[in-house]
């Protein structure tokens, strides 16, 4: 590393932004709680860090000055998350764009840089709103290039624009009434004062291990709740939109519309999009048209303000979206999901938030290409981990089982990462099952959480629930069971010539085993409830779920013969998950029963 007091190589910079990172790092929860513009949804710190993971974990040191800022700012505008991190990963772009040089840089150079990278960033925001960490960023640059004809020297330019930067933050009250209402400074502006802090830092003592402990450098104080009708539009939605020739205008343009806080970042090739919506579905379907979509995100602003202001719990649930909770259950119980996703050839979709059950049916009989699932990623539980952790004491994960798909395998990984860093305990457990026999522990762990049962009780009732839940499935035909790979093409072949209705049971591995070969659905139906009948002379019933893919007449048919059985109603009947209708077809009903 070849920094010195008047040259900045690429190395320096990449490890300048490590020690950025890790003030960030270091203050995500404090950024969450100050944060209330553009909305009091208390994931700004959660997102500046998922910025800053991705600078992070990309391998980018180089002595090329310039392929290092490049390398930063790709990094940047694909990990990007909320309003604040694809503006700054814009800023990036336009300070890497106007770097001239491969070799070292000085300071005129960098001043010329930063200056022009400003502009980039304001390009980039639909409407810019001043007082925010745009402003930030713009009078801390103007600082910077108001000093290159005066002072040589990295160090002495630095400390000097950080106060002109901790000023403007300070100042950020006065230009935006509701930060002033709420007593605090702008949450993305104090991120970037965190970032400029642990730069600074770097260029005292050149090495990372030497970096303080991060310290405030304005003090937070208790933010006012803010109401529900703050929140324009409901749906934080993000999209990383690649292709040849992208017209970033032409986007703006179609989704000015479609709600607020709109970002449009990047380049030709690779854009990120930043929205406020209530039909996040529109915004995905528009920017299709316009390049392929690599990543989507979509947040609940109600739902995440009301865990900052209203939070019901010490304990987190979370799940993932095969548990086919409906959306009053999630609500009423603040249970967080992260969702699965499904795949049409090049297009994919988040599983029942960009793809609702309607708009996958009308896909699924259309599409040239058969559609395929696949379980979130890690940096998806790493993300939603550290959200969770700056709002309870503890998490308990319930996921599809690990024998039909990867997903608890990933939140394991991240829940053992982002537990051992933020001193959080986290159990995930492996249900051996979905959809349904999933959602009801759900809500029966939720449940026991409000009366008071502890972290440690749900973990070990848990492995109970797996034993006393049951899970049965019938399908009008195996064709859709062969095309998903779960049956062998061979016995799929048979099993059409013969007309078997196939009856799948859902053992206690977690996989599937097929139960009976009837000719009829009517026969399958029948030995289904045979099966629950000798279930409830063994015991007592805790509730039961009926879920189902385009058949709801046989589904309300299990409904009346339970209900009829036990004298319970069903706790919901729903439309199964597009992930689990992919895997066995239209006409499919499940049924899933858990005993006391």
């Amino acid at each position: 590393m070849t920094t010195t007091a008047t040259q900045l190589d690429g190395k320096g910079l990449y490890y300048s932004f490590l020690a950025g990172a890790q003030r960030i790092f270091d203050n995500q929860h404090l950024l969450n709680k100050i944060n209330v513009f553009p909305v009091a949804d208390a994931d700004t710190g959660t997102n500046f860090a998922s910025t800053m993971r991705s600078i992070v974990d990309t391998i980018i040191p180089t002595d090329n000055l310039k392929a290092t800022a490049v390398a930063l700012a790709d990094a940047a505008l694909i990990g990007a998350r909320g309003n604040s991190g694809i503006i700054f990963a814009q800023f990036l772009y336009g300070f890497s764009n106007e770097i001239e040089t491969d070799g070292n840089m000085g300071v005129h150079g960098f001043a010329l840089a930063v200056k022009n990278g400003v502009k980039y960033a304001y390009d980039a925001i639909s409407n810019p709103v001043e007082g925010t960490m745009i402003t930030v960023i713009r009078e801390w640059s103007e600082s910077i290039y108001s000093m290159k004809d005066k002072i040589n020297d990295f160090n002495k330019m630095m400390e000097n624009s950080m106060q002109v930067a901790i000023k403007s933050l300070e100042q950020t009250p006065k230009k935006l009434e509701v930060l002033a209402k709420a007593n605090v400074v702008d949450a993305g502006g104090k991120a970037f004062v965190l970032f400029l802090e642990g730069i600074i830092e770097f260029f005292k003592t050149g090495e990372l291990k030497n970096l303080l402990t991060a310290r405030n450098i304005i003090k937070v104080k208790d933010i006012t709740s803010i109401s529900h009708e703050d929140i324009t539009f409901r749906y934080c939605t993000e999209a990383l939109l690649t292709g040849l020739n992208i017209d970033k205008n032409t986007i703006k343009r179609k989704l000015n519309h479609m709600g607020d806080s709109l970002v449009v970042a990047g380049s030709e090739q690779k854009v990120r999009v930043h929205i406020h919506t209530d039909f996040p579905s529109t915004v995905f379907a528009t920017l299709n048209n316009h390049g392929l979509i690599g990543f989507q995100k979509v947040d609940d602003m109600v739902f995440q303000q009301e865990i900052n202001t209203n939070r019901k719990t010490s304990v987190a649930l979370l799940t993932d979206s095969t548990a086919d909770l409906p959306q009053e259950f999630i609500d009423r119980y603040q249970i967080h999901v992260v969702p699965l996703s499904v795949h049409f050839g090049e297009q994919f979709f988040l599983d029942g938030i960009t793809l609702s059950g309607s708009d996958f049916s009308k896909m699924y009989f259309k599409s040239t290409a058969y559609p395929t699932t696949a379980q979130p990623a890690f940096k998806d539980f790493t993300n939603k981990y550290s959200f969770l952790t700056g709002h309870y004491d503890s998490i308990i994960s319930f996921h599809i089982t690990s024998g039909m798909s990867g997903t608890w395998s990933n939140s394991s990984k991240a829940a053992k990462s982002i537990g051992l860093q933020m001193k959080k305990k986290i159990d995930v457990i492996d249900s051996k099952r979905l959809s349904g026999g999933l959602g009801m522990m759900m809500v029966r762990a939720a449940q026991l959480i409000e009366s008071g049962t502890s972290h440690e009780e749900i973990v070990a009732l848990g492995q109970e629930w797996i034993k006393k839940t049951h899970m049965f499935v019938t399908a009008k035909t195996m064709k859709y069971i062969v095309r998903s790979g779960r049956v062998s093409p061979i016995k799929g072949f048979i099993g059409n010539l013969l007309k078997i209705k196939p009856v799948i049971v859902v053992n206690n591995l977690g996989v599937t085993e097929a139960m009976g070969k009837p000719f009829t659905e009517k026969g399958a139906v029948n030995i289904v409830m045979k099966k629950i009948r000798d279930l409830v002379k063994q015991g007592k019933v805790w509730n039961y779920v009926v879920t189902h893919f385009q058949n709801e007449e046989t589904a309300m048919w299990y409904v009346e013969q339970i209900k009829e059985l036990t004298g319970l109603d069903p706790l919901f009947v729903k439309e199964g998950s597009p992930v689990l209708s992919v895997n066995v077809g239209p006409g499919i009903v499940a049924v899933s029963i858990m005993m006391e």
